[in-house]
């Protein structure tokens, strides 16, 4: 379906919230399929708003070698981009649940959040450079000793440095709680056998790979 984009903000350095009207419901989780044109093929990107927003958002970040992202930051409000209905099967519940990100693979878990599924969450975010921490002010406000940042990059007043492994490998695990893994492929395998290593059920680890 072709649509205009209502809103475009640069979050962060290289880092754009994309915007149209929300004319489907979804899930929280849920991603869209987004493209420009018929020259290239669309790429598929997380929902990273409510499930009763006016409006429906992606979180991306602008990849140099990447066909779309570039061309996708120069939007402006009113220019028209195709996006499909929603989809996928990485969806919350209320049920208790550890949310685990790094970087923008926090945008599921902020529309999980939007939709009211934010009780009985702990969120481990792992980032790179604090200006990575997207809608960190939300989380610390909402979640407080339930949102546990780390940084790997640089040293943050008050944040630990190191990977989201360390942030796992100190917490406690209660195996019958469900584990939401998104971001890259590496982190998500690394952390779906740490869980597994700690008697974490298979089938309590669902997770969502950005590519």
């Amino acid at each position: 379906m072709r649509q205009p984009v209502v809103s475009h903000v640069e979050i962060a350095p290289r880092v754009f919230l994309l915007g149209v009207e929300r004319l489907h419901d979804f899930q929280p989780g849920q991603t869209v399929k987004i493209g420009l044109d018929d020259q290239q093929p669309p790429r598929f990107y997380s929902i990273c708003s409510g499930n009763r927003d006016a409006e429906l958002k992606v979180l991306y970040n602008i990849k140099d070698d990447g066909e779309l992202t570039p061309q996708l930051a120069q939007l402006k409000p009113g220019d028209l981009i195709d996006i499909s209905k929603p989809c996928g099967s990485f969806i919350g519940t209320k049920d208790p649940a550890m949310w685990i990100a790094t970087g923008t693979g926090i945008a599921p878990f902020y529309s999980m959040f939007r939709s009211g599924l934010g009780e009985n969450k702990i969120l481990l975010h792992g980032v790179r450079y604090a200006e990575q921490f997207y809608f960190s002010d939300e989380w610390k406000s909402t979640f407080q000793d339930r949102y546990r940042p780390i940084c790997s990059g640089e040293q943050v007043d008050g944040i630990p440095v190191g990977r989201v492994n360390r942030l796992l490998e100190q917490a406690v695990l209660p195996p019958k709680w469900k584990y939401y893994l998104c971001g890259q492929a590496t982190m998500c395998v690394e952390i779906r056998d740490l869980l597994i290593s700690r008697d974490i059920p298979f089938g309590n680890i669902i997770t969502e790979i950005y590519f």
